[in-house]
């Protein structure tokens, strides 16, 4: 089932797709990662709304990276650039083997994996320091969230009071993390003093996702049940907007990085995709698949990624 509202394309692949990742950082935004049971392939995209030479969607594999376990999590470094020599694609995933692996490339023979180990059970979110990217940020459902240097060493460790589910660092506040727990609870913390500093509570549970928009440091968004929330930190730690996304729960939730009134979710019954405007009542977006893992947003585009069956599935979202 899909609505006639959006374009949909398809990016295939050789295997069940675990976690698609857009870069969000403008330098190197034609990138997407992908990544399945044994590898982690590197695409180049570009859409019609951005190149008119292009029909519909361009899309290239630039590199394959090994992968020895199944992905559950992903993040681009800021340090990924194929605008200069030599090139350098840098990203970090997360394993079904409770690691971390830093991956570097020039998209030629110069490669390099570096792991990281602490986490003692499944690690649901990994996220780069958006400044210089000498800092990735993981959370696990070892109810721990950790601050790594890329040189190797553990920074920081902070102490969760539910399994964390989404971590998240935001440019205009380089100094503070925010991580969504199970227990509906997101809680903002400061790298300086290493302290929790602000709660925000969803009264509802599971937690499954939780983002903080690009647009605003004062706007959160989570979904905890079957309803998407959206918090503004300056106003209160209770949500002051919610709806329902999905009758049967939530899965996966994120702001659009190109515009400030949209977010997408995945939920039950089925996988269902959709996408909200929260200023109408309008969805974008109403499609169910077969597979769905993970959900990123192109950094200036209405387009969002979804991992299917063999394939990556893109929508266009209209503008609103």
């Amino acid at each position: 089932m899909e609505d006639g509202r959006s374009t949909a394309y398809t990016i295939p692949c050789h295997d069940v797709v675990q976690c698609v990742e857009f870069s969000p950082f403008e330098w190197s935004s034609q990138l997407l990662a992908v990544a399945t049971s044994s590898r982690i392939s590197i695409f180049t995209c570009r859409f019609q709304e951005e190149d008119a030479t292009v029909d519909g969607v361009q899309y290239a594999r630039i590199h394959d990276f090994q992968s020895a376990t199944n992905t559950t999590a992903l993040a681009w470094s800021p340090s990924t650039s194929l605008s200069v020599l030599p090139k350098n694609i840098s990203f970090v995933s997360a394993g079904e083997d409770y690691k971390l692996n830093l991956f570097r490339s020039d998209g030629k023979d110069n490669n390099t994996e570096q792991t990281f180990s602490g986490h003692n059970d499944f690690v649901n979110d990994v996220i780069f320091d958006p400044g210089d990217g000498s800092k990735f940020a993981s959370t696990s459902d070892d109810l721990t969230c950790r601050i790594w240097s890329t040189e190797g060493q553990q920074l920081l460790v902070f102490q969760l009071t539910s399994p964390g589910m989404s971590v998240c660092w935001h440019s205009e506040e380089p100094l503070k993390i925010l991580v969504g727990q199970k227990n509906g609870v997101i809680r903002i913390f400061s790298l300086t003093n290493q302290q929790p500093i602000m709660s925000l509570s969803c009264g509802q549970v599971p937690l499954l996702a939780a983002d903080w928009s690009r647009h605003s440091s004062l706007q959160v968004g989570a979904i905890a049940g079957t309803d998407w929330l959206i918090f503004d930190t300056s106003v209160s730690s209770q949500p002051i907007e919610k709806r329902q996304a999905h009758i049967e729960g939530t899965k996966y939730f994120k702001f659009a990085r190109c515009h400030q009134s949209l977010l997408a979710t995945i939920g039950r019954p089925g996988r269902q995709v959709k996408v909200f405007n929260t200023r109408h009542q309008q969805l974008h977006v109403n499609a169910s698949l077969q597979v769905a893992y993970g959900l990123t947003w192109h950094h200036t585009l209405p387009i969002i990624a979804v991992g299917g069956d063999k394939k990556v599935h893109l929508w266009v979202v209209e503008s609103a």
